[in-house]
């Protein structure tokens, strides 16, 4: 009976999948389980759920000493992804699966209780860094709609962790199954907003260079003149992404644990004024792409925005400018791409009318202290700045 087993896994470090490696060794000792090499709890807990999950599929937890070793050790482990890989090894240091049949091969999926195999954060740019290394991954069923855009060949997927050990237990030629076609990549109609938008020539001329040049873009008007209506149908103007720009997206929203309905569809992201600097550029711990990221190659539609906080805005200049959101902290140091098109809407006052003599009630003090919450170098980057202003009652009522 061999005592040591190693198996090969992904931990997802901003987009990219970095290379782990499970080593399991049992020996003399008191019986229980150390995990070492860095883990967050989630990872600890992994311990009570490969033994629940062992148990129920029929083979034997070593009641001897067991060491985990996640491999390097400098690097954080986070998320609930290694839970296979580390049953995997545990029935390799005991002699319960062929270990030879483990090469080639990398590993990621959450344990039920029962052995079942759930959905993990991360996989397509796990799976991608696989395939780079010239081996294939294995993962859960749940994966396998995002994964399927990896090139044929390189992924695996599986429902419970008793086909997976049988598969590594099985002849030469048995195989696991192979994903479906993604069902997203078939083009749906998009809704057709322009045509709601009643008048606002101006605005919608300037929505067109926007979408034309890829320009940003701020609308100021007092409410209901169509601002949100022309900002969300900017996304029925822009071309369907192109597959390396499809790629890039889908392994945006895999690491974030998002899905999107269409992955060739451009995105839209419109976070709440309240939105805090983690949840607009990214971190976290686990770090997490923000919103300017889950609007790459789309747009960030940014409404009242006199409302977000002057803190958080500030920290759009750079992505900006770059394109991307580099977040360092002092345990990392990761880079999030954010190619976005900034549309963003504001009213022209406090009070959100349209600032004529006989309608406005705010002091110019007022409206100079609500517009100063954006700062001159933020509004320097936004290219197209267009009044919105009211629809006259007689053009509403002529419909």
């Amino acid at each position: 009976m061999s005592d040591i087993g190693l198996v090969r896994s992904r931990t997802l470090l901003g987009l990219t999948g970095c290379s782990i490696t499970i080593e399991c060794r049992t020996g003399e000792g008191l019986p229980g389980t150390t995990i070492v090499g860095l883990p967050e709890n989630a990872v600890r807990e992994a311990r009570d759920r490969v033994k629940s999950a062992l148990g129920h599929c029929g083979f034997d937890y070593p009641q001897r000493k067991v060491t985990i070793n996640l491999a390097p050790g400098h690097i954080s482990k986070t998320g609930t992804a290694l839970d296979l890989p580390i049953a995997l090894s545990v029935l390799g240091a005991t002699g319960q699966i062929k270990t030879h049949r483990l090469e080639g091969f990398e590993f990621l999926g959450e344990l039920g209780l029962f052995g079942e195999l759930r959905t993990v954060t991360g996989a397509l740019g796990c799976a991608l860094a696989t395939m780079n290394a010239g081996r294939t991954l294995v993962v859960p069923r749940a994966n396998g709609r995002e994964v399927s855009l990896a090139p044929a060949g390189s992924i695996n997927i599986a429902d419970n962790l008793l086909q997976v050990t049988e598969f590594l237990n099985g002849g030469a030629d048995q195989h696991l199954p192979l994903p479906a076609p993604a069902p997203y990549l078939v083009k749906a109609a998009p809704a057709n907003q322009f045509d709601q938008v009643i008048g606002q020539h101006a605005a919608k001329r300037a929505r067109l260079l926007a979408a034309a040049g890829g320009h940003h873009l701020l609308m100021v008007g007092p409410p209901g003149t169509g601002k949100t209506m022309l900002a969300r149908s900017l996304s029925e103007l822009l071309p369907d992404l192109a597959d390396d720009q499809l790629m890039e997206v889908a392994a945006v929203y895999s690491a974030s644990g998002r899905e999107r309905n269409n992955y060739s569809k451009p995105p839209f992201r419109g976070p709440h004024h309240s939105a805090s600097a983690p949840a607009l550029v990214g971190g976290g711990n686990p770090v997490l792409p923000g919103e300017v990221t889950l609007a790459h190659k789309g747009v960030l539609f940014l409404d009242e925005l006199p409302h977000f906080k002057p803190s958080v805005l500030n920290l759009l200049r750079e992505p900006m400018e770059t394109g991307v959101a580099v977040l360092a902290r002092a345990n990392y140091k990761v880079s999030f791409p954010c190619r976005f098109q900034l549309i963003a809407a504001m009213n022209p006052c406090p009070v959100g009318l349209s600032c004529r003599e006989d309608a406005c009630r705010c002091s110019h003090a007022q409206v100079r202290r609500y517009q100063g919450r954006i700062s001159g170098p933020l509004l320097d980057r936004i290219d197209l700045h267009v009044r919105v202003p009211e629809i006259p009652k007689s053009v509403l009522t002529a419909l």
